[in-house]
């Protein structure tokens, strides 16, 4: 195809299109990919377990039983009864199973539920550094994306006041993630609260990202809807993927106030029908069944995140938050030459280590590189004895 025609194809396309900037994580892994060495990978967050066997073992006696067609566009009942039954156990956040809709992975969650709230001349705020997809999704539903810096001094703990003074009458929605992703951080509850009833203040909704919840370190997580005096404004997004080491099943799902259930569950008909029904039955086994992969898995990180805070801590010029949960780590490497996206391409193509940059979660994560503790303790040492050889060479 000619230079010419090319053009015109691209004239074709949706403005909505243009808007759109790549992930700068998915940039580094393809980056990576065209590499024929041996390279140490930590720029994708993805558990290094297997689905747990019960929960295979499940989904393929469901399969050869004849679960394999079209069901409730919201998910199959048990489904969604176990989910309510597991936010009330685990997260403490009450609701009925009719006020949860099941989709293909949170990420469809998410982006159905902006799709459903949000239109132009709507703005949602999304507090940063963040998961980049967030932005594209406001934008995709004809919004506006209102970014806010939190303070790394607090690393980059929720900060209500400056969330609070961009919450306006044409904010529809208050985007937050803890823990956070690329962070770690556990918001303050209080901080929390206040966002949400400001919210509420704007008929606003806070979407609550919560799919690293159950990895938390410090403390018990409890879920946002659960601490705020009234929850209608409070919608909880949560999945598998993280959890049960199943981000290839594609199931999350949102939960909420019926009428933007109804919705996102209206909006998903046009777009998947329905969720997996194998997934859907693995999501089953996996949230009724044992629970002793998920306390396995959690040990790991927990160990991996202690040895990662320990290692930076003996680095020159590289420091980082201590996660407080999920398994990321960002690190600081303003002292290093150059921005983030620089850094981390020098940490590829000069010491074969692979990270996400910091700018790539918003303008508040310049300076840092997120790594994952995904991985094994072996290659994470091997990966941080990499990159304190750069900061040597380079301080």
């Amino acid at each position: 195809m000619t230079d010419a025609s090319q053009s015109a194809v691209s004239a074709r396309l949706a403005d909505r299109t243009r808007s759109l900037e790549r992930s700068k994580i998915r940039v580094m892994f393809g980056l990576a990919e065209r590499e024929d060495r041996d390279l140490v990978r930590l720029e994708v967050g993805e558990p290094d377990f297997g689905t747990p066997d019960h929960v295979i073992d499940a989904a393929a006696e469901a399969a050869r039983g004849g679960a394999t067609h079209y069901t409730e566009n919201a998910g199959i009942p048990p489904l969604r009864e176990a989910i309510a039954d597991t936010m009330a156990r685990e997260s403490g956040v009450e609701v009925a199973p009719e006020q949860v809709t099941v989709k293909n992975g949170a990420m469809e969650a998410l982006s159905l539920a902006m799709m459903a709230l949000a239109g132009p001349g709507d703005e949602v705020v999304v507090p940063t550094p963040a998961w980049p997809n967030y932005v594209n999704q406001v934008q995709l539903a004809g919004a506006t994306p209102v970014t806010v810096p939190l303070p790394a001094e607090s690393g980059f703990d929720l900060d209500a006041e400056r969330v609070t003074d961009q919450i306006t009458d044409d904010t529809v929605a208050v985007i937050l993630t803890s823990p956070s992703n690329p962070t770690g951080q556990v918001y303050d509850e209080e901080a929390v609260e206040a966002v949400a009833e400001a919210a509420a203040a704007h008929d606003a909704y806070v979407v609550a990202d919560e799919v690293y919840g159950r990895l938390t370190y410090d403390r018990e997580f409890r879920g946002a809807a659960s601490y705020v005096e009234d929850a209608e404004n409070v919608l909880t997004v949560d999945s598998c993927s993280k959890t049960y080491a199943m981000t290839g099943w594609r199931l999350g799902w949102l939960a909420g106030a019926e009428p933007v259930v109804d919705a996102v569950t209206s909006i998903g008909e046009s777009t998947t029908a329905c969720p997996s029904s194998v997934s859907q039955q693995a999501a089953l086994a996996a949230l009724t069944g044992p629970q002793e992969p998920v306390a396995e898995m959690k040990a790991a990180f927990e160990e991996r995140r202690d040895f990662v805070v320990e290692r930076v801590a003996e680095m020159p010029v590289v420091s980082c938050p201590r996660p407080e949960g999920a398994f990321y780590a960002f690190l600081d490497v303003s002292d290093l030459s150059g921005g983030s996206f620089e850094v981390a391409k020098r940490l590829l193509s000069e010491h074969g280590v692979v990270t996400a940059p910091g700018d790539g979660f918003g303008d508040a994560g310049e300076g840092y590189v997120r790594i994952s503790f995904a991985n094994s303790l072996d290659r994470i040492e091997t990966g941080l004895d990499r990159i304190e050889e750069m900061a040597r060479a380079e301080r």
